[in-house]
């Protein structure tokens, strides 16, 4: 099976250790253990429950407290609409191994994580695009969406809140997808991984595994839970698909590590505190973001109504990635380069990070812009 290069996570490979200030990072900033232990009420003592854990696969389907935590996420879900994973990234791999085969059609909204166009592509899947554009506010076609979405139609796959752009779909939007999904008979793939992180109200948006007869759901503990390192994810779907998923994820995953599944379980039980601080640094962030936005003449931008990335829109005359390289090597602040989604005049900066580190680098960002600006102009 022939597969394209992951753009984003090919860039970041390369890039991200040779940067002095990552906003390229799309996870809320991460928490460390003894934080995780201190904003769940428990101390260094807890770290003993540890010792007498033999490193055994655990539960091979994940420990049943892990799964109703990851259950009480949603309005409607039991154990068995539950498949523990590898990360999103591998929920997301796992769904398309599971659902799609050569020759069905699967209609993508873009810009979007690329596992969600690349994967089924490799499949040999008709692999239909529909394209998010900067003047609808990021919104996707509807009409389009509904005209490549035709009858026996396999998948719809999005992402929302999305990335790279952090639009979040309205409700009447998400209904609409839902009518023109029940009307081709297609499964919907939402990646949900950023969900938790709205800007306004709880910050925590319908999941369309509880919205949709035939809508999945995937997540994880890497961005809006801050905890990339557990490498946890979860697939919540009907349970025929889980059942399939499972099938899948005997062969390449087995089980998630067993300490995995103890840290994640304390996090979940504690979702509410750890989105609550997740919800404070990216309204925060995103505050600031905004107002060094508004401050520049050569940047502009849709501003994002959820997740941690925002894509900027610059108004200098080369690609993306030169422009992203050149502004690494001059100021060592790391952005991905629109061309990663396949766009071009755009990068995504990511406000999760740590907030000096966030405004740091924007003051960096500016200095490294007022080369391009004419002689005499000023911001």
């Amino acid at each position: 099976m022939k597969i394209e290069e992951f753009g984003v996570e090919t860039w970041m490979n390369a890039y991200e250790t040779r940067c002095a200030l990552n906003l390229a990072e799309t996870c809320v900033e991460s928490l460390s253990i003894a934080e995780l232990l201190a904003l769940t009420g428990r101390n260094s003592d807890t770290l003993s429950e540890l010792l007498p854990m033999q490193m055994t696969y655990g539960a091979i389907e994940g420990s049943d407290r892990l799964r109703d935590a990851i259950c009480a996420l949603y309005e409607r879900q039991g154990h068995e609409n539950v498949a523990v994973t590898h990360g999103t990234i591998g929920a997301n791999a796992l769904v398309y191994a599971a659902l799609v085969s050569p020759g069905d059609r699967v209609v993508t909204i873009l810009p979007t994580y690329q596992q969600h166009y690349s994967i089924p592509q490799s499949y040999g899947a008709d692999v239909q695009i529909v394209r998010l554009r900067e003047e609808d506010g990021f919104q996707p076609d509807l009409e389009a969406l509904a005209s490549a979405a035709t009858p026996g139609t396999r998948m719809i796959a999005m992402v929302n809140p999305n990335n790279p752009t952090g639009a979040l779909m309205p409700p009447d939007c998400l209904h609409r997808i839902i009518e023109i999904a029940r009307a081709a008979d297609a499964w919907i793939l939402c990646d949900e991984v950023y969900r938790g992180t709205d800007q306004v109200g709880d910050g925590v948006t319908a999941s369309i595994a509880d919205l949709y007869e035939k809508g999945i759901s995937t997540a994880g503990m890497s961005k809006a839970f801050s905890l990339a390192g557990l490498r946890l994810g979860w697939v919540v779907a009907p349970p025929e698909v889980i059942r399939d998923v499972l099938r899948h994820r005997d062969y390449n995953t087995i089980s998630v590590g067993i300490l995995d599944d103890h840290f994640a379980t304390i996090a979940l039980e504690n979702a509410d505190r750890i989105l609550a601080r997740s919800r404070s640094i990216t309204r925060e962030n995103l505050a600031l973001l905004d107002e060094w936005v508004a401050g520049e003449p050569l940047v502009s931008y849709v501003k994002p109504t959820s997740g941690t990335t925002a894509l900027l829109k610059y108004a200098i005359d080369m690609p993306s990635r030169d422009f992203c390289i050149s502004l690494l090597e001059d100021t060592g602040v790391l952005f991905t380069p629109g061309s990663a989604f396949e766009i071009e005049g755009y990068v995504r900066i990511g406000f999760g990070n740590n907030r000096d580190d966030l405004s740091d680098g924007l003051k960096r960002v500016s200095a490294f812009l007022r080369s391009f600006q004419p002689q005499g102009a000023h911001p």
